[in-house]
């Protein structure tokens, strides 16, 4: 290998260096400041179960740390979950209804 490229080499690796340095510890790198404080850690119940439309099944997701409510259901042409609802919980115990 000819010095010339050597040099090229080792200049490209500083510059990479320097780059993952600037990234590394920069202060939106940091993973405990990518979640908003006030959520809590979730803590999760799944339950499978029917729902109304068509003949498939749903997966019901509770995170009762947070009060939330997902229900998800499997899309066999596109093999993947699909979010179907979503409840607030304790926005729903929040209201009353009117009778």
């Amino acid at each position: 290998m000819t010095r010339s490229k050597l040099r090229g080499l080792l200049a490209l690796n500083i510059a990479l260096l320097g780059v993952l340095a600037i990234v590394s510890l920069s202060p939106e790198a940091d993973a405990e400041n990518t979640q908003p404080a006030a959520r809590a850690r979730g803590a999760y119940t799944m339950v499978a179960g029917g729902i109304r439309t068509g003949n498939s099944s749903a997966i019901w997701v509770v995170d009762s740390a947070n009060q939330e409510l997902a229900v998800l259901r499997f899309n066999d042409s596109k093999q993947q979950l699909e979010g179907i609802g979503f409840r607030d919980i304790a926005e729903d115990a929040k209201r009353r209804p009117g009778r």
